[in-house]
Parts: structure tokens; C-alpha cells; sequence
């Protein structure tokens, strides 16, 4: 069986539990959020069967999202209270919850960088987002990177992004594509070859703890 067919039938697990919040790692292929209209499994409702009180919690306590190709740590809060707080410093810039991911992208990347771009909704439901070097304070993302190796025989780089402050939708995705260093597999924002999932968020520190899920296959050469 393929590792996208493998991760599209494997359920969240979870990777570490307080009595305010658990971390699961979630499969590439999974939405986050249950949407009408959307096909396959979603964390929200794999939450709601698990913990049925959940449903008295926004969105069954999740309190960010990853799309549905990203696999790894999604913060869910067990309690409305704890809900509250944790999507509070998710969108905060003081460094409460930090994110890390694992991107493979286009090989030829600075061994370290930085960005600042923003990034628009083109218009309603709109699968891209837009980029720009200049724009509003609520469009704005920042990422700093670092080249961890390189997979001669793909041509990639795999590579370390931290994201400072809060995230935008499609914020490393888009913004590595703009930098002319797209996502392999990622056929949305112009990587060539198949389309497949290249984006694991291998890390979130929250409360002093750090969990980290374990990468994919795809991201170990």
C-alpha cells in the first residue's frame, strides 16, 4: 500500500495529553474541521465519536487547522476555557505556542532565510491564496527557514520553517512558491511531476512542553 493510501486510512493518535489539551498528529488527507460538501474522514468529528462532550466546544476543541495534505500537531483544547485561551496565543505574536514544520521544496534554497509576505484570499472558497511583498497588518506572515538536507535523487531540499507569529492560510505553501521554491507535489502552487503531500508540522511548544510528531517517510531520504 502507498504512504498516501496508508495515511489517508490511518486515524489521528494522539502524542501527548494535559488535563487542558491534547496534541494529536494528524494523517495527511484528513480535513481538520468538518465542512459540508467535503469528502473523507476530518479531526472534528474523529474528536466528537472519541470524546462526545467535545461537542459542546467549538469545533470539538480544535484550535488551529492544518489542510487537509499537512500531517502532524494539531492543538485541541478539552475544556471551552482552555479553548478560549489557547486560540488566544495561537493568534499571538509573543511566542506562547510555537509552530514548526517540515517542508520539502524545490532544491537550490538559501541554507537559511527569512520572509515577510502577505497573503489574500483571491475571492470566496478560492483554493490559491494571492502574495505580495506589501499589504495590511492582517495579511502579513513571516517564516524563518533552515536547509536541514538535501535528496539529490528528488531534487528537494528538506527544510525547517518556524512560523513567528500567527499563521495565514497557505502561508508556507504560497510563500515558497513565490520565492521560486515551491513545494514538491504541490501542483496548486506550481511544483511539476504528481501531486502529493509535502508538509508535516513536526512541532508545537505550548505550556513549556514540546511535542513533536514524527515525520513521514517521504521527508527522511
Amino acid at each position: 500500500m502507498s504512504e498516501s493510501a496508508t495515511t489517508h486510512n490511518t486515524p489521528p493518535t494522539v502524542l501527548h495529553e494535559t488535563q487542558e489539551w491534547l496534541v494529536v498528529n494528524k494523517p495527511a488527507g484528513w480535513h481538520s474541521v468538518s465542512r459540508e460538501g467535503d469528502e473523507g474522514e476530518s479531526v472534528q468529528s474523529w474528536r466528537a465519536r472519541r470524546e462526545p462532550s467535545s461537542q459542546s466546544i467549538p469545533e470539538c476543541g480544535l484550535c488551529h487547522r492544518l489542510d487537509q495534505g499537512t500531517s502532524g500537531c494539531l492543538l485541541i483544547a478539552k475544556t471551552l476555557e482552555a479553548h478560549e485561551r489557547l486560540r488566544t496565543a495561537m493568534g499571538g505574536a509573543d511566542g506562547a505556542i510555537a509552530k514548526t514544520y517540515l517542508a520539502l521544496v524545490k532544491g537550490g534554497l538559501d541554507k537559511e532565510g527569512n520572509f515577510r509576505l502577505h497573503f489574500e484570499g483571491r475571492y470566496k472558497r478560492s483554493a490559491k491564496v494571492s502574495v505580495s511583498r506589501a499589504g495590511s497588518w492582517e495579511t502579513g506572515g513571516r517564516c524563518k527557514w533552515k536547509v536541514l538536507r538535501h535528496i539529490v535523487a528528488r531534487g528537494v531540499d528538506v527544510v525547517e520553517v518556524e512560523l513567528i507569529g500567527p499563521g495565514r492560510r497557505h502561508q508556507i505553501r504560497a510563500g515558497f512558491a513565490y520565492l521560486e521554491h515551491p513545494l514538491e507535489g504541490d501542483t496548486l502552487y506550481g511544483a511539476q511531476g504528481p501531486s502529493h503531500f509535502s508538509l508535516h508540522a513536526w512541532k508545537i511548544m505550548i505550556d513549556g512542553l514540546t511535542v513533536i510528531a514524527p515525520p513521514p517517510p517521504r521527508f527522511v531520504p
